[in-house]
């Protein structure tokens, strides 16, 4: 049944009025924190208008609530509050309205109102539903091209790892120097293995890009492209046009299919259209665009650059080492590059082996840079990137530049020029001191080998030109993160990154909820526990009822320091400086201990105490703030490195701010540094900037560490409890107004 959305029947005389029904689903690919809170303020907000409401959470372990088919069948309109490819082909023939995750923290009642009129999605559609105004989302090629480098990377690492092992391993000396595989050796399977998993780095990344772009039926267009991309001969180059090329192809064949869904068709072509149609359609138009007007300008580059480079060879060695540096590490693989290289290894045969020298110092210096970047700075980069610079420092020691493509891919604009200008440095040093390379091969394997003069220099070389990659790199993607960080309103997801920052399995959104208030009534005393959860309403104190001993006086809250003579009735605590439920009494002669709770009520499983809060943040900016949190953790003897803890917890915030709206932050890190589970609170009376998506300062700070281990169930499960919990405004005014830290455990004592 396909319904559209509107305002719902008013009904009349006695009939019942027919409730609205919508679904929204939220995601963020840096964590669950704001996945979560949009999901919670969505379902307040429709709650609070008699809306029936369903949100499926889609945090980095996985989608959890997931709307089924008779959700969809029965819904009138679906929000999606997302900074991640979400997949629209389940809401055909719904009204959908598509937006950034923080318009769903932010203006979730506006979003509703909006989904009514927002445009019914089409079989075969985009993303076409409207964005709300003010909607801050990150844009369609950011994400496509996000989409590309992830799936490209694990293509680079096996590719990259599996010739740099064959060479190693079952590579031998050759007389005329370098290093040789036997034919038909195993290690020249491992070897030919790994060049297949380099020839398909470039068609996935453009496969994925377009795929992000025009979904399924633009995955083909987009790798054939990307093939024809890598491939020079077909269009009469020495060189393809390399990932450069790729980047090209995926966004024109994404669009293409998006232009050509446009079309009108025939009822009886339209089921036919995404799985024959619309792929031949694009892979043709693509392949024959590409081959004969976009080929011919990279033909025409190598063979003048050629030209050109040949005319060189009399000139300064400096200047011809700088600008083969440059060329070398400008698209790594590309025609420029190739030309540089292929330039290099045919003066081998006259005698001039120095020109190889050039290229050769000049080659390693992209992944070698690009690895101890993300060693150097470690903050500024994802996990996943962490761990492909290191295997970048690997492939860079066998001369395989393609280590760094994924840094270039994700970072055009960062990450070209620090290569460009380290290998510049390199190719200049090199020919400055004369290295000469008799081999068409470059990196750190042909000096061991033998088939370089100078090694020292060469060293040299490639030691100043990696340091200078590295430098650059970092002072770029600091200066880039810095503005992004800089902006009122933040964002999540950062192009590298893909997914990364909170990863395990785990903890389910259980729908709507409220406080549980539970009762055990023994001997004239109540005792109550509150425990968070979706859709918690307005004011749990009000469901909280003081623990009052029957007949008792003189017992002094740990709150407020009144005394409490109310009867066994009472169904508050007068004179309580705090609506929230105080701390165990203490215990005054002629009181029995069995009238009072002889546990204090747990914490987040104990992991916050009362020497892990704090009344006043003394801090003023997000980095001394982490620093004091983690020193306030540090209090309970579980951190057992308090400076590996705080740059974890940076290097977070460096993938998306932990500033979540609602003057809350919630820094958190998964980390060896701590021996266990641990929570601290803060509060600020100023505010730390944070940069939270409503532009607030963060006055209520919460830091959870947790070790490896506990990374998923029990990390994610801490964090949903706060978030959910948090977007109760009157919690959070009772911990602003909570007097000390007695007061504070007493008002987080609602957590659970």
């Amino acid at each position: 049944m396909t319904t559209t959305a509107g305002p719902p029947p008013t009904g009349g005389g006695e009939g019942e009025r027919q409730r609205l029904r919508l679904l929204a689903v939220t995601a963020c690919p840096t964590g669950i924190a704001h996945t979560y809170m949009a999901a919670e303020k969505l379902a307040q907000a429709a709650a609070s208008r008699g809306i029936d409401m369903k949100v499926e959470t889609q945090g980095s372990i996985g989608a959890e609530n997931v709307l089924d088919d008779n959700d969809v069948s029965t819904a009138d309109g679906v929000i999606v509050a997302a900074d991640k490819d979400v997949d629209l082909s389940r809401f055909v023939g719904k009204r959908v309205l598509v937006v950034g995750v923080a318009e769903g923290i932010r203006h979730p009642e506006r979003l509703i109102e909006q989904v009514r009129s927002a445009p019914v999605h089409t079989a075969g559609g985009t993303a076409a539903a409207t964005t709300a105004p003010g909607g801050r989302e990150r844009s369609v090629a950011y994400k496509a091209l996000m989409n590309g480098v992830s799936y490209m990377i694990p293509f680079v690492v096996v590719g990259g790892l599996l010739i740099a092992i064959s060479l190693s391993l079952g590579g031998h000396p050759d007389p005329s120097g370098g290093l040789v595989i036997p034919k038909d050796s195993f290690w020249m399977d491992v070897n030919n293995i790994g060049v297949i998993g380099f020839t398909l780095m470039v068609p996935i990344l453009s496969g994925y890009i377009a795929y992000a772009i025009g979904d399924r039926p633009a995955l083909v267009p987009g790798m054939i492209g990307g093939w024809i991309a890598n491939t020079g001969s077909l269009y009469d180059s020495k060189a393809g046009a390399g990932f450069i090329g790729a980047i090209v192809t995926g966004f024109l064949a994404g669009y293409l299919v998006l232009w050509i869904k446009k079309v009108r068709v025939p009822k009886f072509v339209q089921p036919i259209m995404p799985i024959i149609v619309i792929p031949i359609a694009a892979t043709t138009a693509l392949g024959l665009f590409f081959i004969n007007v976009i080929g011919k300008p990279i033909s025409w580059v190598f063979e003048h650059l050629t030209s050109w480079l040949g005319g060189m060879t009399g000139t300064s060695a400096i200047l011809l080492g700088t600008i083969l540096g440059l060329m070398i590490a400008f698209d790594m693989g590309g025609p420029v590059n190739k030309t540089a290289f292929l330039f290099g290894a045919g003066l081998i045969a006259t005698g001039n082996q120095a020109v190889m020298g050039m290229c050769a110092a000049a080659i390693p210096v992209m992944p070698l840079g690009q690895g101890l970047a993300t060693l150097i700075r470690q903050r500024l980069y994802t996990e996943q990137e962490r761990e492909t610079g290191l295997a970048s420092l690997f492939m860079g020691c066998f001369g395989i530049s393609e280590g760094a493509i994924p840094f270039a891919a994700a970072r055009p604009a960062q990450v070209i020029p620090a290569n460009m200008l380290g290998g510049a440095v390199a190719g200049a040093v090199a020919g400055l001191a004369g290295v000469k390379d008799a081999v068409p091969h470059g990196g750190p394997i042909v000096a061991v080998l033998g088939a370089v003069s100078g090694v020292p220099m060469f060293f040299v070389a490639v030691a100043i030109g990696t340091a200078v990659t590295a430098v650059t790199t970092v002072a770029l993607v600091d200066v880039s993160e810095r503005k992004r960080r800089g902006e009122p309103v933040g964002h999540g997801v950062s192009p590298d990154e893909p997914e990364l920052a909170l990863v395990g399995a785990g903890v389910g959104a259980q729908g709507a909820g409220g406080v549980v208030a539970e009762r055990a009534s023994r001997t004239g005393t109540a005792t109550v526990s509150a425990v968070g959860s979706a859709g918690s309403s307005a004011d749990a104190a009000a469901a909280v009822e003081a623990t009052v001993g029957a007949g008792t006086a003189g017992i002094d809250s740990a709150n407020s320091g009144s005394a409490d003579t109310g009867s066994a009735d009472s169904e508050g605590a007068p004179g309580s400086g705090s609506p929230a439920t105080s701390p165990a009494p203490e215990i005054h002669p002629g009181i029995l201990p069995e009238a009072l709770p002889e546990v204090p009520p747990e914490i987040l499983s104990g992991y916050l105490t009362q020497e892990t809060v704090k009344v006043r943040l003394d801090s003023s900016d997000k980095e001394a703030a982490i620093r004091e949190m983690a020193g306030l953790l540090a209090r309970t003897g579980k951190v057992v490195d308090v400076e590996e803890l705080v740059a974890t917890a940076l290097r977070r915030e460096a993938q998306g701010t932990t500033g979540l709206g609602e003057e809350i932050a919630i820094p958190h890190a998964k980390t060896d540094a701590v021996s266990a589970p641990v929570v601290g609170f803060a509060r600020s009376a100023e505010g730390v900037e944070w940069g939270s998506l409503d532009g607030t300062k963060a006055r209520l700070v919460f830091m959870i560490a947790v070790p490896e281990a506990a990374a998923g169930d029990e990390h994610l499960r801490i964090l949903a409890l706060l978030s959910r919990k948090l977007m109760d405004a009157g919690f959070r005014e009772r911990l602003l107004a909570a007097e000390d830290e007695s007061a504070v455990l007493g008002v987080l004592s609602e957590v659970g």
